[in-house]
């Protein structure tokens, strides 16, 4: 089978770490076969998409939306080299899926509104399919809603022409759609379980998601409801783009 890549871009190792090991158990790949490359640290290689099965991109404390001025030196780079990648994967239809930051970057690419207006806190949040998330091949198995872990400061607030709707939360209104018929990117963490979750809320602590009295509190909230079928849609993505 051709490798899968994902692209990550945490600068802080241990839940970068933990992150790229919920990626390898949700997909059921091993090393070899998802390939990591943290975009934090050096630049992205060549990549052949024609030697590739597929391309996952994790979260990250990025935001798309932030003011040019605010913006570090690494993540414009990341960002300018997101912009090229995703030129090729579009335009080729290129089995992609990015979570929470690769919404943002897809978005970006295909011209979406992104903004402060559907922030949600670090929780557990009902998402419901539309009638073509329901229909969606990645999606298959997944009840019409289903929980999911979240937690971001920005989201699309208008989607472009280009994009398909597949998922809703109450609070934000696109967690998830699709481009083409394998291009897609979800708001919400389909990799995260509670252990996952547990480690990036003390990882960043203190990064705006909540407040420095918050911990315990935003603690809890993970824990009142459990998540379990986001992952599934990591093994679709494999049986169905694995080559």
């Amino acid at each position: 089978m051709k490798p899968f890549v994902l692209l990550a871009t945490r600068a802080e190792d241990v839940p970068a770490d933990e992150e790229y090991a919920l990626f390898l158990r949700g997909t059921g790949l091993d090393e070899r076969d998802l390939v990591r490359i943290r975009l934090e640290d050096s630049p992205i290689p060549p990549l052949d998409l024609d030697r590739l099965s597929g391309i996952f991109v994790g979260g990250g404390p990025f935001n798309a939306s932030d003011p040019p001025e605010r913006k570090s030196a690494v993540q414009r780079r990341v960002e300018a080299e997101f912009q090229t990648l995703l030129d090729e994967v579009v335009a080729r239809d290129f089995p992609f899926l990015g979570a929470c930051y690769g919404i943002g970057t897809l978005g970006v690419h295909q011209g979406a509104k992104i903004d402060r207006r559907y922030a949600e806190p670090i929780s557990v949040v009902p998402v419901t399919l539309t009638a073509e998330g329901a229909s969606d091949p990645l999606l298959a198995g997944l009840p019409n809603e289903f929980t999911a872990f979240v937690g971001h400061k920005e989201a699309i607030s208008t989607l472009p022409a280009s994009a398909t709707l597949l998922a809703s939360s109450p609070d934000c209104p696109v967690q998830m759609f699709r481009v083409g018929r394998n291009v897609y990117a979800t708001q919400f963490h389909p990799e995260l379980d509670l252990a996952g979750i547990t480690t990036r809320i003390h990882a960043y602590a203190g990064y705006g998601y909540f407040e420095t009295d918050e911990l315990d509190l935003t603690l809890a909230a993970v824990r009142r409801t459990p998540v379990s079928h986001p992952s599934r849609m990591l093994r679709t993505f494999v049986e169905r783009y694995g080559d």
